[in-house]
């Protein structure tokens, strides 16, 4: 089987799901913030342009947000099959894309396998945070309510959002000068490119989260609604703890 991949996300998802098919990667497929790069590496990589994926001849092709309506479009016109992985905002929403992914890929096995995974690292998460209230933080200053993967990653972890209001908003500089947060938990801050002037950096910010970090999760477990948000949890509750 032929798969191609339009976007770092779906890289993720097919060389979990599907190592022995022949695949065609994205750009990023090997970059710091992909979970899968090591499996990545060596890994033909193919443009996202219908003059690439005609030439490549895929049987399916998966994205998240990767490739433009047109080329879908033709795609499916030629009898393509394109899987897309929905922008889940909860671990049963993860759940859902890795069930679809794999039996689009017909991998089934592979994707159980990795629900399993999840499973397991969010019982070994579990209650780690003893309900203490944290705020997610990235270096552009963004941080999450409720509604986004990252609030569910704080929960399955223990702890309580710190943030009211929902989805993703700016955590200006003077509210955190002049209420702080309790705990703050970082993503995205080891990617010293990310943002290197953004307000997540500021000095005063800095100072704040100083002894009130409970850890910086990688980018990698960051970037995809995957089966890795439950290694974040996991990761966060091995800090928490």
């Amino acid at each position: 089987m032929r798969v191609l991949s339009l976007d770092q996300c779906a890289d993720q998802y097919v060389l979990a799901l599907a190592p022995t098919a022949a695949l065609a990667l994205s750009s990023r497929a090997d970059d710091q913030d992909s979970w899968m790069r090591e499996a990545a590496r060596g890994r033909p990589r193919v443009r996202p342009t219908l003059e690439a994926a005609i030439g490549f001849q895929p049987d399916v092709v998966v994205r998240y947000w990767g490739g433009e309506p047109r080329l879908l479009a033709a795609l499916e016109k030629r009898g393509t099959r394109v899987l897309t992985i929905n922008d889940a905002t909860d671990m049963a929403g993860v759940r859902e894309n890795l069930t679809a992914v794999s039996r689009g890929l017909g991998q089934e096995a592979r994707g159980a396998a990795l629900i399993a995974h999840m499973d397991r690292r969010l019982a070994q998460a579990a209650g780690a945070g003893r309900g203490r209230e944290a705020v997610y933080v990235t270096p552009g200053g963004y941080t999450t309510g409720s509604g986004s993967l990252i609030d569910s990653i704080l929960k399955a972890a223990g702890f309580r959002n710190g943030v009211r209001g929902p989805g993703y908003q700016p955590l200006g500089i003077e509210q955190i000068a002049l209420r702080p947060p309790a705990l703050f938990v970082r993503g995205f801050f080891q990617q010293w490119r990310a943002d290197w002037r953004g307000p997540g950096r500021h000095p005063v910010v800095a100072r704040a989260a100083e002894g009130r970090t409970v850890t910086d999760l990688p980018a990698a477990t960051l970037s995809c609604p995957a089966w890795f948000a439950a290694d974040a949890a996991a990761l966060l509750a091995e800090a928490a703890r």
